[in-house]
C-alpha cells in the first residue's frame, strides 16, 4: 500500500477508481475503542471486528505529520509486518514475497490509509507485558527463564532464516498472548527492523541498554546483533537488573564496547554456571564467536536440564521493581542526545562507515544496576 500519497500514478490509479469501487476505511470494517497505549509517533486502540461482532484486534494508528521526514522508517515497518502477515499483499496488490508465520511473532491483518493517519490493524495480545509477569509471578526459576528465551530465540531465529533482524529487542517488546498461566511470548514492535537483503545495515539504531557493540562502533551489522540483545534480556531476567548501566550515556556506551559486565554477588551466587556460560556466549563482542540462534538453541541451559528449579522470584522481582518501574521504562525518544555523543566520542572509525545520518537511538532505562561501573553507588548499597 503506497503510504502518505504514495507515487504518483499510483494515486491516480485510486483516483480514477474511486467512482467504481470505495475503498474500505478502518471505520467501515471496526469499531475503535479504547486506548491501549501511546508511543512517541503512534497510539494503540482495542477494536472490534463489525463483520465478527465479539472478534478483538489492537490498531496502531500513526499520525502522518509526526512522521514526516521518517517516511521510510513506516514503509520499512509496513514491509516486514506483511511478511508476517495473513494477507498476501497490500491494498495495492504489492506482494513482498513468501507468507511467513511464527506462533510467537503478533501478526499483521491488514493496512489503512486516510489523509492524516496509517492504521495497522493487528494480532491483540492481552497478556501483559513480560516483567509485570514475572513480579506478579509466586514463583519464578531458572528453568522459567529458560522457557522464555527458547520461544524468543526460535522467533528470531525463524526471522533470521527469512533475512529479517529485529534490531530492537528488548522486554518492552516481549508481550504475553493471553493472561493464562502457560501463555506463549509474542514478539512485538518492528518499527526498526530489516530486510537484510535491502542493503548493509551501518545505521546506528536500537535501545542503547541492549544495542551490540558493533551497532555503536559504526560497523556494518547482521542477525548477530539480535543475539547480543538476547543475551542482555537473559542477564536481566536472572538478576532483575542490566549488566551494562552508567548515568552518562559515554560511559554506558564504553562498557558495552568492552563487553564489560559482571555476575556480581551476592545476586549471581544461586545462579547455575550453565546459565552465565550462555549469556557469555550471546554476549560475546567477537561477532565470530558469538553464538547464533541456532547455536544458543543447542545449549544445555536451553535444550537439556541444566537450567535450575530454585526459586529466585524474591530477589529479581525486588530488583525488576527497583529498576524497570514502569515510569522509567516508558520514557520518550532522545535520539539526537545520544547521536551527538556518539559523534563526540567517535566511536569506530568515523571515515568508513558507509551511514551516519541521524537515526533513532532509544533511551535506556534510569536503571540503579548494582554492577554498575562507575556509578555512584556500590553493588550492595545500590541493593539495599
Amino acid at each position: 500500500m503506497p503510504l502518505f500519497g504514495g507515487k504518483k500514478d499510483a494515486t491516480k490509479k485510486r483516483k480514477d477508481a474511486k467512482d467504481a469501487e470505495k475503498v474500505p476505511s478502518v471505520e467501515d470494517k471496526y469499531h475503535l475503542k479504547e486506548l491501549l497505549g501511546t508511543g512517541a509517533f503512534s497510539e494503540v486502540r482495542l477494536a472490534e471486528s463489525k463483520e465478527r461482532p465479539g472478534q478483538m484486534f489492537a490498531v496502531k494508528i500513526i499520525d502522518k505529520k509526526a512522521l514526516k521526514g521518517k517516511e521510510d522508517s513506516l514503509e520499512n515497518e509496513i514491509k516486514v509486518l506483511r511478511r508476517f502477515s495473513e494477507n498476501r499483499g497490500g491494498a495495492d496488490g504489492e506482494d513482498d514475497g513468501p507468507r511467513l508465520k511464527h506462533p510467537n511473532i503478533v501478526q499483521l491483518l491488514e493496512t489503512f490509509e486516510d489523509k492524516h493517519k496509517v492504521y495497522l490493524v493487528m494480532e491483540l495480545v492481552t497478556g501483559g507485558e513480560l516483567f509485570d509477569r514475572i513480579v506478579e509471578k509466586g514463583s519464578y526459576t531458572e528453568k522459567d527463564a529458560s522457557d522464555l528465551i527458547r520461544q524468543v530465540l526460535e522467533a528470531v531465529d525463524y526471522m533470521h532464516v527469512q533475512g529479517v533482524v529485529h534490531r530492537d529487542l528488548k522486554p518492552e517488546n516481549l508481550l504475553y498472548y493471553s493472561p493464562d498461566e502457560d501463555s506463549k511470548i509474542m514478539i512485538s514492535d518492528f518499527g526498526l527492523s530489516k530486510m537484510e537483503d535491502s542493503g548493509i545495515m551501518a545505521t546506528a539504531c536500537g535501545t542503547p541498554g541492549y544495542v551490540a557493540p558493533e551497532v555503536l562502533a559504526q560497523k556494518p551489522y547482521g542477525k548477530a546483533v539480535d543475539v547480543w540483545s538476547i543475551g542482555v534480556i537473559s542477564y536481566i531476567l536472572l538478576c532483575g537488573y542490566p549488566p551494562f548501566y552508567d548515568e552518562n550515556d559515554a560511559n554506558l556506551f564504553a562498557q558495552i564496547l568492552k563487553g564489560d559486565f559482571e555476575f556480581d554477588s551476592p545476586y549471581w551466587d544461586e545462579i547455575s554456571e550453565s546459565a552465565k556460560d550462555f549469556i557469555r556466549q550471546l554476549m560475546c563482542v567477537d561477532v565470530e564467536k558469538r553464538y547464533t540462534c541456532k547455536q544458543a538453541l543447542g545449549h544445555p541451559w536451553i535444550s537439556g536440564n541444566a537450567a535450575s528449579n530454585k526459586n529466585i522470584h524474591g530477589t529479581v522481582s525486588e530488583q525488576l521493581k527497583k529498576n524497570f518501574a514502569k515510569s522509567r521504562w516508558k520514557q520518550a525518544y532522545h535520539a539526537t542526545t545520544v547521536i551527538r555523543q556518539m559523534q563526540r566520542m567517535a566511536l569506530g572509525n568515523s571515515s568508513s562507515g558507509p551511514n551516519k545520518s541521524p537515526v533513532p537511538v532509544r533511551s535506556s532505562p534510569a536503571a540503579a544496576s548494582p554492577g554498575a561501573k562507575g556509578a555512584a553507588t556500590n553493588g550492595a548499597a545500590a541493593k539495599k
